[in-house]
């Protein structure tokens, strides 16, 4: 097909945009540091990762960030940078981190606190088991109650008043044993936030957390009483999700100060706890695994929402995914597991190796 010469013209030129485009995201970030100074992944290696990423239809961003500078940008399928993810349960970790900013800001005692403090009317007439489960509890998936999750969810969702339904729920193990996967426990800690501070979730997070690192913390889902979820359906960019990893890679700081402490950075991604499920290692709101002999601790959502902080490679990685149920989703969790373990970290390390002096 013959082109006219306009339609050569914008093609020309989508080009040229396509092509400042991919400069830009292989600067993006550099501010001291010359371009020799970043480490770049070996170009055979980068071409065989992206041809695997391309392959997977839920597949919807890739970033990689190295010593704080974006070094990779990658989008499929339609999204975008400028386009908000869906963390899914992701938005625990994001919970985690606001509970250990109220505590490094006196908002709350520190972990040990009971959550009979902020809900006394609720847990009036429980029993002194229930009453002595702890903000620690919460934050490790180990409060003893029956699960709101999984075939649970939707009555919960469902229900008049998310936190007395939680709240009701019988104790199936002891506060501090086994864990149990609950959005409830992280709704707990939302209601916990917003009781203590006296601002909703949204706020708290937008002055304490999304301000500091000047990124945008959207609306998201409230309950019946308007609290805030804990732990489901808060959204960022995945540009918005690097600098998350990266707050926690620095050790806590923004440009403005230390936005969270190192003591709660440590104490969050001690193992405290194992799902019997994926067997992984869990934290406070953060999961802990290792990819190709690294350390890594990570946020976890449903479908393939990820933010992954490497020590070791002083790297974070974001994976965002199609967050909608359906077929391919668990084959695609595989397939990304075997494209970050068994080439994206290897080719990050070789680059780190080749670029110290």
């Amino acid at each position: 097909m013959r082109r006219t010469p306009r339609a050569r013209r914008r093609v020309a030129g989508g080009c040229l945009a396509l092509f400042a485009l991919l400069w830009l995201v292989g600067s993006a970030g550099s501010r001291t540091a010359g371009a020799s100074d970043v480490p770049a992944l070996d170009a055979a290696h980068r071409a065989r990762i992206l041809e695997r990423a391309a392959r997977l239809p839920r597949l919807r961003s890739l970033l990689v960030s190295v010593g704080g500078e974006l070094v990779e940008e990658h989008y499929f399928n339609g999204a975008s940078a400028r386009r908000s993810a869906n963390l899914k349960s992701a938005s625990k970790t994001l919970i985690a981190i606001l509970v250990g900013i109220a505590v490094d800001r006196g908002y709350l005692k520190g972990v040990d606190q009971p959550i009979v403090d902020f809900f006394p009317d609720e847990l009036a007439e429980a029993d002194p088991i229930m009453r002595s489960i702890t903000v620690e509890d919460l934050l490790t998936m180990r409060s003893g109650l029956e699960t709101t999750s999984n075939r649970n969810y939707g009555r919960w969702v469902q229900s008049r008043h998310w936190v007395r339904h939680i709240l009701s729920r019988p104790l199936v193990d002891r506060p501090g044993g086994r864990m149990i996967y609950s959005t409830g426990s992280t709704h707990l800690l939302s209601a916990i936030l917003t009781r203590a501070s006296g601002m909703s979730t949204l706020e708290f997070g937008r002055r304490y957390l999304a301000r500091p690192l000047d990124i945008t913390l959207p609306v998201w889902t409230r309950d019946p009483q308007g609290i805030y979820m804990g732990g489901n359906e808060m959204a960022l960019t995945p540009r918005a999700m690097i600098a998350v990893g990266n707050l926690f890679r620095r050790g806590g700081t923004g440009d403005g100060g230390q936005v969270i402490s190192r003591e709660w950075i440590r104490e969050s991604t001690i193992p405290r706890t194992r799902s019997r499920f994926s067997r992984r290692q869990y934290g406070y709101g953060w999961w802990m695994r290792t990819f190709a002999g690294h350390p890594t601790y990570y946020a976890w959502g449903y479908g393939g929402q990820f933010i992954f902080v490497i020590p070791d490679l002083d790297a974070v990685i974001v994976v965002t995914s199609s967050p909608n149920p359906g077929a391919g989703r668990r084959s695609h969790r595989r397939e990304l597991d075997d494209l970050i373990g068994c080439d994206l970290v290897p080719a990050i390390r070789r680059a780190v190796e080749e670029s110290a002096p």
